[in-house]
């Protein structure tokens, strides 16, 4: 429970100074109800024996000082007095209550934000090794699970105890026999909750892989509906979702339906006391009937509270439980991310005038400027768990303006030389440098130089202008850039047979668009961006012959003005290249003119 609580606190990071003000609400909320409490046996009595009033020197004193005409009209007025500190006490709970919801759903939302901002700044191999149904379940189904299970039940656990120890030492000066079987009884009911913890934790964590994978069910068969009807596989997709559908069901019912036992065996349990007590109480202990129902008078009231109290209690006990593999889910995630975080998107104030985008702003003097050559030296590199080397001692150079093919098997390392130029990927030795500037002195600054355009291109189901003008706000797209752009990947021609234009919908990822209309889309965003260097990524592998010609005319006319690196297996795509680069298991094994490298 430390370690699980040590989690939490770490997950709470940046709320954390709210916590005290929570705290003071709670011990506040306590001492009214105790006070309210302790008012009882004293009203009771005055209002059974209104003599009390001339007995009592305290009660006197107020009744002469305020001239009361008789003990009733005195016994009215503290009724009403009573009533409004029970009011008062029923606000402060009400708004204790608010505070812990607010709370709650702050820290829900920030969660959100936190692992999106985590996910997408984490180093690329991050991703590599995980599966993107499990972050769109930790953003999602965890944080909910966080929220409703664990900060929900831990913060109100937390106000519950206060109020139970306040209580119970109120109630201690009332009948202490009474107050030792209360105690006994929850705590009798929390060690029957222990042995089940473990059950607890299984079905939260059966809850959380179930949801992962009916994520993970709902992508595939989606994602892929037009293979999913051809081949005729509809059957086997909802049998995947039917067998989670049941685990899920399962996991939650279990766990849902014992957070009701603590209610019912707490409430059944202290009944059963309290009549027996009053049984024995008038025939053996010989007390008398106004002791006894003062005493039950304020175990009654007391009870309307410290039912629902300790039940909570122990109900949160399992939920908590339920939670640890959320938990650790959530912590591990922004520990990863807060050990490895990387450089933030960066827009700079040349390029955005009056931009309300988040990012950072790098100083001038450390921003890189592409002037004359790209250097690759000595690279190596080796993915994580791999022990061997994908990359092995690459050098190479790449003037401003030249256009560069990567060419080579598959799996000679062309991707991973490329994701390595983006900055995804950081050598295990050597060095990127740009005019003799590293580009890790600042990775920001020298991805803002590249447009990277793969053999599938991104495009959100949004219009054709905001798909060029990517990750912009509308107040921001520039529209003479967005026509520009459009000619120089000679897409004029098509939007203007469009009936909306530039304003037509793609479709969810691109799927009202052509293969060769998407590619263009994509040299269209990279441009738009301004991007002095083009990485093309197999970016004509998956065209027909006249749509490779029409991409690479795009393509090629950009030569000269912008720098590209290409990867190709198509040697056509990288016929008009200034210099080739052949690769084998990780290593430049030729390098030079076409006919130099292909001898054609």
């Amino acid at each position: 429970m430390v370690r699980y609580l040590r989690q939490v606190w770490f997950i709470l990071k940046g709320s954390r100074n709210k916590l005290p003000q929570l705290l003071i609400i709670f011990i506040f909320t306590s001492i009214l109800e105790i006070l309210g409490l302790g008012l009882i046996p004293p009203f009771l009595q005055l209002a059974s024996n209104p003599n009390i009033v001339y007995e009592n020197q305290i009660l006197n004193w107020f009744y002469s000082i305020f001239n009361f005409q008789s003990p009733n009209q005195f016994i009215a007025i503290l009724a009403l007095i009573f009533s409004f500190v029970y009011c008062l006490r029923s606000l402060l709970y009400f708004l204790s209550k608010l505070y812990v919801v607010k709370f709650s759903t702050l820290q829900k939302g920030q969660m959100f934000l936190r692992l999106l901002d985590s996910y997408l700044n984490v180093p690329y191999t991050f991703h590599l090794s995980r599966n993107t149904s499990s972050f769109i379940k930790n953003v999602i189904v965890e944080t909910q699970q966080f929220y409703i299970n664990c900060l929900t039940p831990l913060l109100n656990s937390i106000g519950n105890l206060i109020m139970i120890l306040f209580l119970l030492t109120a109630l201690a000066r009332t009948n202490l026999l009474l107050l030792v079987s209360v105690m006994g009884i929850i705590i009798l009911i929390s060690l029957g909750f222990y042995p089940l913890r473990k059950k607890f934790k299984k079905w939260g964590r059966d809850n959380s892989e179930s949801h992962q994978e009916m994520i993970r069910v709902m992508n595939h068969a989606l994602g892929s509906v037009k293979e999913t009807r051809i081949i005729g596989c509809e059957q086997y997709f909802f049998d995947a979702m039917s067998i989670q559908v049941e685990k899920f069901r399962r996991a939650t019912n279990f766990r849902n339906s014992l957070q009701f036992l603590p209610k019912i065996m707490t409430e059944t349990m202290l009944i059963i006391v309290v009549m027996i007590f009053a049984a024995f109480a008038q025939i053996y202990w010989q007390e008398s009937a106004q002791e006894i129902t003062t005493t039950l008078a304020i175990f009654s009231v007391a009870s309307i509270r410290l039912i629902p109290s300790s039940s909570q209690l122990i109900s949160a006990m399992g939920r908590l439980q339920s939670t640890v593999y959320s938990v650790r889910i959530l912590y591990e995630d922004l520990k990863e991310a807060e050990k490895n975080q990387v450089n933030k998107p960066l827009f700079t104030p040349q390029k955005y005038e009056k931009s309300s985008i988040p990012g950072n702003v790098i100083a001038n003097d450390n921003i890189i400027k592409f002037r004359d050559c790209i250097e690759l030296k000595n690279l190596f590199y080796r993915y994580p768990e791999s022990e061997s080397l994908t990359i092995q001692n690459i050098c190479m150079k790449i003037k401003k303006g030249d256009s560069i093919g990567l060419i080579g098997k598959s799996g000679a390392g062309k991707t991973t030389l490329v994701d390595m130029l983006l900055g995804l990927l950081i050598p295990e030795k050597g060095n990127i440098e740009v005019d003799g500037m590293s580009i890790y002195d600042n990775i920001r600054s020298w991805q803002n130089l590249l447009g990277y355009i793969p053999q599938s291109i991104f495009l959100t189901d949004d219009s054709i202008e905001r798909n060029i003008a990517f990750g912009i706000p509308d107040s921001l797209i520039d529209k003479v850039r967005v026509q520009q752009a459009i000619a120089s990947a000679q897409l004029t021609t098509f939007i203007q047979s469009l009936p909306n234009g530039v304003n037509t919908i793609v479709g969810e990822r691109g799927v009202k668009l052509s293969g060769g209309q998407r590619q263009r889309v994509g040299i269209a965003r990279a441009i738009y961006h301004q991007r002095e260097i083009l990485v093309l990524d197999e970016a004509t592998a998956a065209l027909d012959n006249e749509t490779e010609r029409l991409v690479n005319e795009s393509i090629n006319s950009l030569s000269g003005e912008k720098t590209l690196i290409i990867i190709a297996h198509r040697l056509s795509t990288v016929k008009n290249c200034d210099c080739l680069y052949l690769l084998e298991t990780g290593r430049v094994v030729k390098s030079g003119s076409y006919q130099d490298v292909l001898g054609q």
